[in-house]
């Protein structure tokens, strides 16, 4: 992923077995309230001298002011669900272990710019204690990732050869996966600092890679076509002007155009490009770059620090055509599926809030012994105000209901589809909720091994190579998804 990240590789037999260790999952994340205070001696004073008086504020200053100790041996990463992902040997290369290192590979290793590179300092803070008996290692992280969660996918997009991305995130902003197809065996790359294919190219992580993002990009147009009071308009089906019309995906098979007045709920469940293409020429380009910042944190100027890394979206208008077709994810438009993750979970809850993947600092020796909090969840970062929420929900609800989804009982589905002509291809995606009945959007979870109970999902898929299965359209794609959706729930 982002920033500088560092991984190594090799063993010491006498300190790999000791490190090659899960903590259970039973009790995952679960902060111990209870706390012990270490027992404070007095020293006798035989000396003469006066003593100089110290006190225990002053002792508990210095003692905070002083930085942490640096480790010589990077400290392990965890799961969620307390499965072992990294560990250290005693010289300090990295390794994984064979149940988990090729799904997570994309998205952990230092050839990938991963997650061992991007938490690289917290992982060298020194444990508290000796690591299994050895002095030097540091402390550990525990990722929001489910590991068996991420396999299941990981596996279910293989044998499917499904390439791209999928991207499930709770409702709080935690990842609960983060997969990307293919990836590769990293004891191949043993030793390698950085691979530029493994980092961006065939290999590298999809859900962390800019491309247009096609009608999805719609779920930000209806919302800003509402605002501005844009409720119908004609929809002829092709809006011819220059040598480029804008052309609408049914055009020529459709024999209802032109439409003399298309809803704006019908042009979102349609998918009309002709619809928000018009919206936004009428709208004009400051206005919809101001509500695309202000609304939904989108923009050239408008990064997304997250603690994986930096989301940077992008859109540019040159001209009247650039604004139009920007209405439907092309154009200049370009954004990555952690994105749409958040944006989905904008449109289920009306607040978008901020991706992470830190869930705690931990002991090395036990992830159950949580030594800090890691990132903070359901921080908002944007919100649809909150008279033009149900509009979109009903327009996003109304695509889930072509797309034969079935979700169980006590959850509803809300869904966009999106597909997207990229400078390498043709890329398909699906942006959707399944929404807990339970979910309020502001619960806070110690940890989530009940999460099922209130929680939500929001699931983005995204196909790269659609012609290998003769789609043309997202929605062709929606029994893959409902894959997806039953292996998340599973």
């Amino acid at each position: 992923m982002a920033a500088e990240r560092i991984i190594a590789a090799s063993a010491v037999s006498a300190m790999l077995a000791a490190l090659f260790t899960s903590c259970s999952s039973s009790q995952v994340g679960n902060v111990n309230e209870s706390s012990s205070s270490a027992a404070t001696t007095t020293p006798t004073v035989t000396s003469t001298e006066i003593p100089i008086e110290v006190t225990s504020a002053e002792i508990q200053t210095t003692t905070a002011d002083a930085p942490p100790s640096t480790a010589s041996v990077k400290g392990k990463i965890f799961s969620s669900d307390g499965k072992l992902l990294v560990y250290s040997d005693s010289d300090g290369t990295r390794n994984q272990p064979d149940d988990y290192k090729i799904p997570f590979a994309n998205i952990l290793n230092e050839m990938s710019e991963g997650l061992d590179l991007t938490f690289d300092e917290k992982l060298k803070v020194s444990n508290p204690t000796p690591v299994d008996g050895i002095d030097g290692v540091g402390q550990a992280i525990q990722l929001t990732i489910d590991a068996e969660k991420q396999n299941a996918i990981y596996q279910y997009m293989e044998s499917n050869n499904l390439i791209g991305s999928v991207v499930v995130m709770r409702t709080d902003g935690s990842l609960l996966a983060e997969v990307s197809y293919p990836s590769y065996d990293p004891a191949q790359y043993a030793g390698t600092e950085h691979n530029e294919d493994l980092a961006w190219g065939t290999y590298g992580n999809k859900a962390f890679q800019n491309y247009e993002p096609g009608s999805c990009f719609k779920i930000m147009s209806e919302v800003i076509a509402d605002k501005h009071g844009i409720t119908s308009l004609p929809d002829e089906g092709q809006w011819e002007y220059g040598n480029f019309p804008i052309s609408n995906w049914d055009w020529g098979k459709n024999q209802s155009y032109p439409i003399a007045q298309r809803t704006l709920n019908s042009a979102f469940v349609n998918s009309s490009n002709v619809f928000f293409a018009k919206a936004f020429d009428q709208i004009g380009a400051d206005d919809v770059l101001s509500d695309l910042s202000t609304i939904f944190h989108f923009g050239a100027d408008d990064n997304i620090e997250c603690d994986f890394g930096m989301i940077e979206n992008n859109i540019e208008v040159y001209c009247d055509d650039d604004l139009r077709r920007s209405a439907f994810g092309q154009s200049y438009v370009l954004t990555c599926p952690l994105f749409l993750a958040a944006l989905g979970r904008e449109a289920a809850f009306g607040d978008m809030v901020k991706p992470f993947v830190l869930q705690n600092i931990v002991d090395s020796n036990d992830c159950e012994n949580i030594l800090a909090d890691g990132t903070a969840p359901n921080e908002v970062i944007a919100s649809i105000p909150q008279e033009y929420r149900q509009n979109l929900l009903d327009g996003m609800a109304g695509v889930a209901a072509g797309l034969n989804v079935s979700v169980p009982a006590g959850y509803s589905f809300i869904a966009k589809t999106g597909t997207a002509e990229t400078w390498v291809g043709d890329f398909l995606y699906i942006t959707g909720c399944i929404k807990n009945d339970n979910d309020t959007g502001t619960t806070v979870y110690d940890d989530y091994s009940n999460y099922a109970a209130t929680g939500s999902y929001i699931i983005v898929m995204q196909i790269q190579n659609p012609s290998d299965h003769g789609f043309e359209f997202a929605s062709q794609s929606s029994s893959y998804y409902g894959g997806v959706v039953n292996t998340v729930l599973s």
